[in-house]
């Protein structure tokens, strides 16, 4: 009875231990799930700011292809680019509420970006060699707005950037890492390009008595 005695309190001492791990893993695993939470939020949140810089800047562009269309023989070419980079952008559908998931979608974004980024460069050294339109209230006053629009989608990619970065390491890290996937939480791609508008704007300018979208 006295050996048995020993085996009983034995074994209810490792159901007891057992007990308390598994008590313990429970709740790490449910801060953990509540964090993953918490930070795929704050992934979500970021990237909407980014959208909303990026389409800041898109919204400021037709304002300024007007505006610069009326210089005198202003180049053509210059702002059907410019416009048809815009269009693309808007082309590539992601929700600005969601972070995506996808880095194939995510690259495709960044290409269509890209292209805008180059005509809108482009169009600045273009404008350069019109003194009298640089010179305007109007263009100078979007010139500044699309300047503080690009620091802004400056700050608001490195945030977005941060967020993931977080996101990510949380993911693979103890405990989250066994049931993270599981439960819906994939890696996310990080954010390299300039997103644009969603939708494609309706631009016009007039050349020589030819309106042109």
């Amino acid at each position: 009875m006295k050996k048995f005695g020993i085996i009983f309190g034995i074994l209810a001492a490792i159901v007891v231990v057992v007990l308390i791990v598994v008590g313990i893993l429970a709740l790490s695993a449910g801060a953990s799930y509540n964090r993953l939470v918490a930070l795929n939020q704050e992934v979500d949140s970021q990237w909407a700011q980014v959208e909303n810089n990026y389409q800041r800047r898109a919204d400021l562009i037709p304002n300024l292809v007007s505006t610069v269309s009326g210089a005198a023989n202003f180049e053509k070419s210059t702002l059907v680019e410019i416009t048809q980079a815009r269009a693309s952008v808007g082309q590539v559908k992601i929700d600005p509420n969601k972070s995506p998931s996808d880095p194939a979608t995510l690259q495709q974004f960044d290409q269509a970006q890209g292209q805008l980024s180059s005509a809108l460069s482009h169009l600045m050294v273009v404008v350069e060699r019109y003194p009298n339109l640089t010179a305007t209230e109007n263009f100078q006053e979007l010139q500044a707005q699309l300047e503080g629009t690009e620091n802004r989608i400056s700050v608001a990619r490195m945030d977005f950037n941060n967020a993931v970065q977080a996101y990510d390491t949380a993911i693979k890290s103890f405990p989250a890492v066994f049931f993270a996937n599981s439960m819906g939480f994939h890696e996310k791609p990080y954010f390299q390009a300039q997103a644009g508008a969603e939708t494609a704007p309706k631009v016009q300018f007039n050349f020589n008595g030819q309106t042109t979208n």
